[in-house]
């Protein structure tokens, strides 16, 4: 309306849910409270052997200068200084509020590389205690089975379950920790049906360990462009992540082995020609599709001793340590 106050200057202290009062009057609103944030990880330098190949923007100061960008309008964003300059903490209201910072970030030219996310937890009264999430979904019938089912395993605990015509909104106290990955389980269970959204509930004693991946992972062991004979071989040990014709370099990770180990694998190795005819004719070459894995995908996927490297063009996991000597010494 006219008259109305739309714009500010000259303030620079000023947060989120505070008031700006005159003096002969300084009453303020009710402060309405920024949820706290719930999830951390660490945003790295690139440092893979591709590094600056495909991001124009890879230093600790473009990172930095972003992530204080943020700062000014993103109120849930935390963000941290470590021993390493070339790492920043990140805490985010969870791995949704992440994940969409990373993927806004490389779209604007940003390479980096990111750690698994892990749950804040706080000391509260000497007992370890988590953060909570009120869990709604509203499924169709017929896949309320798939999701009751994924939930145990997750910690969580169902508070309450309603009909709504065709649909059943089931509802749930989660650990926040429990949500990594559950985004992109549940719309592919239910086919894209269900509708998911949560709040912060509160902090609550830890309830236990979650199961995390069992399956060990495919590792390149030298840089090269994959063929599709070295694949084909590759086939029967696991889920491949990439296709023939990739470039890839020692210590990135090129599948999810079937076993519960790693594997260091040779994905570049082409047939042997000779001059001596074979007395029969070779097979086809049939390829599975590899599975492509999205940005929150490849952020529930990874383990502790695991980065994925965020490019504008490419999603790459590997190894925090490339060195396979080192790995194995470092494992033992």
């Amino acid at each position: 309306l006219t008259g109305d106050i739309v714009t500010i200057a000259g303030f620079d202290n000023v947060g989120i849910g505070e008031t700006i009062a005159a003096t002969d009057n300084p009453a303020a609103l009710p402060y309405v409270a920024i949820d706290e944030p719930t999830i951390a990880m660490n945003f790295i330098v690139n440092t893979s052997p591709f590094a600056g190949r495909e991001g124009k923007l890879v230093t600790s100061r473009n990172i930095r200068e972003r992530l204080d960008k943020e700062l000014r309008t993103n109120v849930s964003l935390r963000v941290e200084d470590t021993e390493n300059p070339d790492t920043f903490k990140v805490s985010g209201r969870g791995e949704l509020h992440l994940s969409i910072l990373i993927e806004n970030m490389r779209r604007e030219g940003f390479e980096m590389a990111v750690s698994k996310p892990e749950v804040i937890l706080r000391d509260i009264d000497g007992q370890k205690q988590e953060p909570m999430e009120y869990l709604v979904i509203d499924v169709p019938s017929e896949f309320q089975g798939a999701i009751i089912e994924k939930m145990g395993p997750r910690k969580a605990e169902m508070v309450a379950m309603h009909q709504l015509g065709d649909v059943n909104r089931l509802e749930f106290v989660i650990p926040a920790r429990g949500l990594i990955g559950l985004r992109s389980e549940v719309l592919t269970d239910t086919r894209g049906t269900a509708v998911m959204t949560h709040t912060f509930h509160g902090y609550a004693p830890y309830k236990g360990d979650i199961p995390g991946r069992k399956n060990g992972t495919l590792i390149a062991m030298e840089p090269g462009e994959t063929t599709a004979y070295s694949l084909d071989a590759l086939q029967p040990r696991g889920v491949l992540f990439v296709g023939p014709g990739v470039e890839v370099y020692g210590g990135m990770i090129i599948g999810q082995h079937a076993k519960d180990n790693d594997l260091d694998v040779n994905p570049c190795k082409g047939k042997k020609l000779t001059n001596i005819r074979a007395s029969g004719s070779d097979d086809a070459i049939k390829l599975t599709p590899p599975r492509i894995l999205t940005l929150e995908q490849a952020l529930e996927f990874i383990d502790d001793d695991e980065l994925v490297e965020v490019t504008p063009a490419s999603i790459r996991l590997r190894k925090k340590e490339l060195d396979p000597t080192k790995r194995k010494r470092a494992s033992k």
